[in-house]
Order: C-alpha cells, then structure tokens, then sequence
C-alpha cells in the first residue's frame, strides 16, 4: 500500500460516525434515517465493508480513464487536463419534489425564449420600463447585428442549464444562475449514469430511478427541426473550438450519441451565403450546426477578427436563412448574471404568472445604492463576475482573505456593471467519500437539470449533474474548482 493510501480496518462501515450538522441533508433525514425513497440505497452502502466500496470506487475510476472523461483547468496556467471526478454515493429527488422543479424549469426557459424573441423583436420590455434599458444595452453578449433577424421557429434557446441550490434554511430550490448560452457537463449526467448502473445495479432497480438516456435522441431531433431545407435527413454537425477546450470530451461524446459529425471551424466554408462541409468527396451542404463555440469567435467577419476557431462568413448564411444554429447568436443576454435579478419580472411581464423557482437575493453593482451596501458589506458575501462561469471571477467573502476582498473592492468601483453579489446561501449537502478518513463526509452539492425547448415543450431530463464540493466546508462546486459530480436519481412515482 503506498504512503498516500491511508490505512483502515477492512470491515470498517461508511457510515460510521456520519454527522449530517445542521445542514439540510439530500440522503438522511434529521431522524438519522434515509430519506423516503433513499432506504435501499443507503442500507445498501451502510453494511457495505470499506474494502468492498474501494474496489467498485476504483471500477468506476478505471470505467472514467479509460473512456477518457477529462475536462481542462485553465487556471493553472497549462490547460492541464484531469480525470473529472465522481463520487459514488447519488443524490436522491422524490418523484413530488421533481415535479415542482420540473414546472419551474419550464416556466423559466420558456420566459427567457420570450424575452429573446422581444429584446431581438419589439422591446416591448424596454418600453414598458420592466428592466432598465441600459443594463441591457451594456451587456457584453447583447448582440446588435441580432435585432430584428428572424430565427428559425423563434426559438433562442434550444439547450439550457439551470443551476439550482436547496437553502439548508428552508429545505427551498432556488435558481442560482441561468446558462443560455452553450451549457456543458449533460455528457456526465450521461457517463456517471452508465456506472452506476454497473455498480450499484440491485439498488438502482430497486429505487425505481427515471431514465436520462434518452436525452440526445431528444437533442438531435430538436436539432433536425431547425433545418432551412425540407426533407428526412438534414445534415446536422455540431462544432466545437477543438481539442484544447475543457470541454472536448463533451462535444466528441455528443457528436458520437447523436449520430453527427464532429467538425472544427476550418472544416466548414460558406459560399454564395450556404454552409460547406469539408470532406473526401467533396463539399457537403450543411443545415444545422450545434455550435459549442461563443458568439465572439463563431465568425471573424462579423465578430472577433483574430478568431481561429470560427467560420467565415457564418453569420451571412444566417441571416440568409441558410443555416440553422442551436443555440441562436445572442443568448447570452438572457444570462448575465445582473439581468438574471429581472427574470421572475420577466415571468410576470410574458406569462401572467408567478415564479414556481425563486432566484437567490441579488445586489446589481450598477446601482449606486446596491453597490454601496455590498462594499460595506464584502466580508458577507459572494461577488461574481456577470460573464463568467466555472467559479472563475468570484469572490467567497466569509473565506477570504483582506487583501483579495480589497483587491474585488478595488474591481467594484472601477466597473460595477460587470459584478453583482449575492448573500451566502447555506447549500444542502449529501453524503460523499472522503478518502483521508474511509467513510462518508457530509459536502456541499448543487444541481443543473438539462433543458431542450422545441418551441412548443421543454423537456427535461430528469436529475441532471449534481456538482460537490469535494473540499471539506467548501461552497464552491466548480470542478475547476476543486469540484467533482454525482449522479442524481428521480424517483419514479405512481403516475
């Protein structure tokens, strides 16, 4: 045994000395007991010897290094690309609490496609003062060459990932952030799925857990649907920045599971406002490109002019109706994390309704008096960077040291706009495997159901990546960020 594995009694139980605290707990109830539904799992993992667990732990490692699920840390400053980590121990959502997610997702992606169709459209919402013109207008992913362009169906968002925390306080799910854009990370809902299947196959049938791999059959058929041409058979590709970006193994798994080509920006030529595809035999039409790639580098003639990864002329091909894209340009102004504050405003001002999913309190930076209350009070709280993700840009206020708080101070008075804050939410935890101690840990966990609109339902694959922070007392679940993921098991109910 080497010195970095520490030795423990073979028979020694996971559970053994588990303490959930007064965190709400996603597996074992405030009695000790598991939570309904979680029984046969749980008793399955607590008469589980130490031993027993390591050798499926080092099955399910083996089953990700030789597929090689990676993803690329840019914050070391080498692209360093690492085995992503999973925990075997899933998180567990009964079939009721589902539902209630389930229709707040709906509610929210269909209200964000509206405000999409109405700031490229009418304005409607600018008019009627909802939100402040100029948030809008200042946002970096509001895209100009956008507005009045017509896209195929009305459609915006296509794909989305909605991230969600529990408050500990009130046992609520509530909406941390919205990706509009090109969200990642539904290639290890997918993966994580396949081992546990294989690991834990009795408890899983046991617990009756809902399907999620049905999830790019319904992806490639949105996908067909955006084709300018009729017929059965559109040519559909999905295009990805190519090997060095962090989530490469995501766009080769996708482009594999849909039956699509996997093509790079050089791969593609536009000619005579038609998209080409590079091959063997000559040039192919293509109808529907899933783009992996962000709108600044998605066309050097019409958006960043040093991009190597685009293709030119794309957006001409768009705007000709020649070429579907999913998802559409300009996404990203439905989720920057300042006009995030104004989406409940935007299920009220389009839908008539109240949000099913309340956000978590938001300060806008850009507003004189907000921004005076979080530099008063920036040892509190969390401040993020409205464009960014992956944990990057972020400031954990209580974990902080005083010179990174007055260096974010420093970044909120020279431009607010780019920051909003956000009070400390006391995340829900779930049991995972600490291996310094050979039992189970309680650690922080998110969640991020998937979302496909085809402009008529969204659909949602039930559970999606729960994140953890595998760092003991951590908040920030980010794999970049120390993070790992757990598969997430809704229950099948009686319906």
């Amino acid at each position: 045994m080497s010195a970095a594995q520490p030795a423990f009694p073979v028979n020694q139980l996971l559970f053994n000395g588990y303490d959930p605290g007064s965190f709400y707990d996603e597996l074992i109830a405030p009695n000790g007991q598991p939570r309904p539904g979680a029984a046969p799992m749980y008793d399955q993992l607590a008469s589980m010897p130490l031993d027993v667990f390591e050798e499926r732990r080092k099955v399910a490692d083996l089953s990700y290094l030789v597929q090689g699920i990676t993803f690329t840390v840019y914050s070391d400053g080498r692209g360093t690309e690492r085995l992503f980590p999973f925990d075997l121990v899933p998180r567990i959502i009964p079939h009721n609490e589902w539902k209630v997610i389930e229709r707040g997702l709906a509610q929210r992606v269909t209200a964000l496609n509206l405000y999409l169709q109405d700031i490229y459209g009418e304005q409607r919402i600018l008019k009627d003062r909802i939100i402040p013109r100029n948030l809008v207008y200042s946002c970096k992913h509001f895209r100009r060459e956008m507005v009045g362009l017509s896209v195929p169906k009305d459609i915006y968002v296509h794909v989305s990932g909605i991230d969600l925390v529990r408050d500990s306080r009130t046992g609520e799910y509530l909406v941390l952030e919205d990706n509009a854009r090109s969200p990642s990370g539904i290639s290890y809902v997918l993966e994580n799925r396949l081992v546990m299947r294989r690991t834990f196959p009795t408890a899983f049938e046991v617990c009756e857990v809902m399907p999620v791999d049905h999830y790019p059959t319904e992806l490639v058929q949105i996908l067909r649907s955006l084709s300018p041409r009729s017929g059965d058979r559109p040519v559909i590709v999905l295009l990805t920045p190519g090997l060095y970006n962090s989530a490469y193994f995501e766009h080769c798994f996708l482009a594999q599971e849909m039956g699509i080509e996997l093509v790079e920006g050089r791969d593609l030529v536009v000619a005579d406002d038609v998209v080409y595809m590079k091959t063997i035999r000559g040039l192919t039409r293509v109808d529907v490109i899933y783009r992996r790639v962000d709108d600044d580098f998605l066309d050097p003639l019409a958006f960043r002019a040093d991009s190597l990864v685009g293709v030119p002329g794309l957006m001409n091909a768009y705007r000709a109706g020649n070429i579907g894209l999913a998802n559409a340009v300009g996404t990203g102004v439905a989720d920057d994390k300042a006009i995030y504050a104004y989406v409940p405003a935007f299920i009220k001002y389009y839908m008539g309704e109240d949000p099913i999913l309340q956000n978590v309190d938001t300060y806008l930076c850009s507003d004189q008096t907000q921004l005076s209350y979080v530099l008063d009070h920036l040892p509190e709280l969390v401040v993020k960077a409205v464009g960014e993700s992956g944990g990057y840009g972020m400031l954990m206020g209580p974990s902080s040291d005083k010179k990174t708080i007055e260096d974010f101070r420093a970044r909120l008075i020279a431009d607010p706009r780019n920051y909003i804050a956000q009070p400390v939410i006391p995340l829900s935890r779930c049991p995972s495997f600490d291996p310094a101690t050979g039992t189970m840990s309680a650690r922080h966990v998110d969640l991020r159901p998937y979302c496909l609109y085809d402009g008529e339902k969204v659909t949602i694959v039930p559970g999606g990546l729960t994140r953890v922070a595998l760092q003991k007392g951590s908040l920030v679940v980010n794999s970049s960020q120390g993070g790992g993921s757990k598969d997430t098991w809704v229950l099948r109910g009686d319906e």
